[in-house]
């Protein structure tokens, strides 16, 4: 296995001096690792017919106690109350939500009125959902949580949070940690399938979606205290090979002998040899024997395959660096070998059958069949994909599986997961665990309204694209004069990271779902929902704190905070916010959640900034305390996002 660690150093002259192991480049930059494992000859022993039940999952232990989301800490004092008011009806869930208006209160309480539907007419005491409301309130157990609850039309319960405890669970977070915030997700282990790009072809802009979408949702996930297994399903077997290994022996007669052949632009090798199998039968007729060749194990069109991933392994690599993400690659070849003991599965549960020479499942409510071997006895994305979900369940012992691919997908998707239902392999209940799911993604046009292609028509390659950010950014920087005022490292860095960080932000904002238009000024402007302004209000926030001149390290032992002015408290509320936030965005798998909450928070921190004074003012140490908190909470967004944050501008 190939792996390697890039780290970046802070320069002393940008460092943020409270946190002491703060960098003005926080890269995040895991290591990033290939599985390089030669395809195996055989199945291995573990294939059984083993059902697959639904099962309730436990929250996986972390060192430091999570004390939830403010919604799940709601609930559970709700959850009592309802028990207390009601003990003859099981199975209530208290229903906390935020209120839509904040003039009636942070948050509500919807139980009364489905409440009130079942038990009236049995003889209750009550009158209508208003006192069901107001019974509710009474058997609230004693918490220093709640300021005040008041009941409002069919019985909604308006809750108003103690200003005293926003403060006090704020600053404790400064103290024990953002960790203690993360979310409880009902999952152990999940796996998450993204980037997948193809052996033999460059990385384009297609594959941004999927890689930037898959790693923020695996970034959430490990977040919330869930083992991520990031799966990198390469397109590195199929009868391509062939024809590719014949052009290599034919352009490098000599391959064999030494280092990797020089075969230099991967596309452009795959193009020509392509050409030459539509135009040259004989060409063809050596390509086809040689697939045979490779799926009988001959040891030289193994080695000549290897050599080919290989090369697009490194290409990928180069890519993944930059963009801080890091994967395990299983693709296609590694579950080939278990795909006929997989379909002996399926076939045993009669769910396959003979349709015009292939091998087919047919599907209820679907007009063609899910296809498992084709008329010439090949398999396909369908025999590999069912492969590769009986194994992530019973080999890896998965909960949920996310798949990130583009919208284009989802019927396929749809109909290898229903599949696998009628195998008893998922439970028919969506809701149950362990789970599988689509994170589809729309395209990404062009300013014409169509794919993004270049001018030549050619698929924008993602290596250029960063690059163009990256240059863009620098170009931006000098402008400012920051080539005169920073080291000719910090202006690469802080380009690389601001370009960088636009890039993905400007697809991440947008709901994945959607299609996108892809625009450099509009995404590199420092105004607006953009990462450029983001990362300026984050530097602008730990400026305030470095010309106060307080040790902000020190504040957190011995300084209080007290959020007395209505801005303060609004920030300090959404600061809380932020684990359901994430919660959700895991749930619904939408990164775009998060993007909206760090956008409104800025947006509430300078309404705090414009209308609170920091530096100089009475309250100056709860107000530091306070941006603290919240470039605190920004740094976090930005690095489940897989943004690099900066510190100075």
């Amino acid at each position: 296995m190939n792996s390697f660690t890039l780290s970046l150093k802070l320069p002393p002259l940008l460092s943020l001096s409270p946190p002491p192991s703060a960098q003005l480049l926080n890269s995040n930059f895991s290591p990033f690792s290939l599985n390089t494992r030669i395809l195996r000859a055989t199945s291995r022993r573990f294939f059984s017919a083993v059902e697959v039940h639904s099962r309730t999952i436990s929250t996986m232990e972390t060192d430091k106690e999570s004390i939830g989301s403010l919604k799940q800490q709601l609930a559970k004092l709700f959850e009592e109350s309802l028990r207390a008011a009601f003990p003859d009806i099981s199975d209530v869930q208290p229903l906390v939500a935020i209120c839509n208006d904040p003039k009636n209160g942070d948050y509500q309480c919807n139980n009364a009125m489905s409440l009130w539907n079942k038990i009236k007419g049995k003889g209750t005491q009550f009158k209508g959902p208003q006192p069901v409301g107001k019974s509710i309130v009474e058997n609230l157990p004693a918490s220093d949580m709640i300021e005040n609850c008041s009941i409002a039309g069919p019985g909604f319960i308006n809750i108003v949070l103690a200003r005293q405890w926003i403060a006090k669970s704020v600053q404790k977070m400064l103290i024990d940690g953002i960790e203690t915030w993360a979310p409880k997700l009902p999952v152990k282990r999940t796996v998450v399938d993204f980037s997948s790009p193809n052996i033999a072809k460059e990385m384009h802009v297609g594959h941004l979606r999927s890689t930037i979408i898959g790693d923020t949702l695996a970034r959430m996930l490990e977040f919330s205290n869930v083992e991520v297994l990031r799966r990198n399903h390469v397109g590195d077997w199929g009868t391509q090979f062939g024809m590719l290994i014949e052009f290599l022996f034919e352009k490098f007669p000599n391959w064999e002998a030494g280092s990797t052949p020089a075969i230099g632009d991967l596309e452009a090798f795959y193009k020509a040899s392509k050409q030459r199998f539509d135009s040259d039968p004989d060409f063809k007729e050596r390509a086809q024997k040689a697939v045979v060749s490779l799926q009988g194990g001959d040891e030289k069109y193994r080695k000549a395959w290897a050599q080919i991933c290989e090369i697009s392994r490194k290409e990928f690599q180069k890519v993944y660096e930059r963009l801080g993400v890091h994967l395990e690659e299983k693709g296609e070849s590694f579950y080939n070998p278990y795909i006929p003991k997989a379909l002996e599965l399926l076939n045993e549960k009669g769910l396959i059958e003979e349709s015009e020479g292939a091998r087919v499942i047919f599907i209820e409510g679907k007009k063609i069949p899910l296809i498992v071997v084709k008329r010439d006895g090949g398999f396909n994305y369908a025999s590999t994909d069912l492969t590769a979900l009986w194994y992530r369940l019973n080999e890896e012992k998965a909960d949920w599986m996310i798949y990130v691919t583009d919208v284009g997908q989802r019927e396929h998707f749809e109909m290898f997961f229903s599949a696998a239902k009628h195998a008893g392999w998922l439970p028919s209940n969506e809701n149950d665990y362990p789970k599988a799911s689509h994170v589809g993604f729309g395209l990404v046009l062009g300013e014409d309204g169509k794919r993004f292609r270049t001018r030549s028509t050619e698929v924008v390659k993602l290596v250029d694209l960063l690059d163009e950010a990256k240059s863009r950014c620098k170009l931006a920087l000098e402008e400012r004069g920051k080539a005169k005022e920073w080291t000719a490292e910090e202006l690469d860095q802080t380009a690389e990271a601001v370009g960088y960080g636009a890039v993905k932000y400007a697809d991440l904002k947008n709901n994945r779902l959607t299609n996108y238009t892809f625009n450099f000024d509009q995404m590199l402007s420092d105004k607006g929902n953009t990462a450029v302004y983001l990362l300026y209000a984050h530097a602008r926030i730990c400026s305030i704190i470095r010309k106060s001149g307080r040790d902000i390290e020190e504040l957190k032992k011995s300084g209080a905070m007290d959020l007395a002015h209505q801005d303060e408290r609004m920030l300090g509320l959404h600061l809380l916010q932020f684990p359901e936030i994430v919660e959700e965005a895991c749930t619904n798998l939408l990164p775009n959640l998060l993007c909206e909450y760090l956008y409104k928070l800025s947006e509430d921190f300078t309404k705090f900034y414009t209308n609170c004074q920091v530096v100089g003012s009475d309250e100056e140490t709860s107000r530091l305390l306070l941006c603290e908190a919240t470039a605190l909470v920004m740094r976090k967004c930005f690095h489940l996002l897989g943004i690099t944050p900066v510190y100075k501008i």
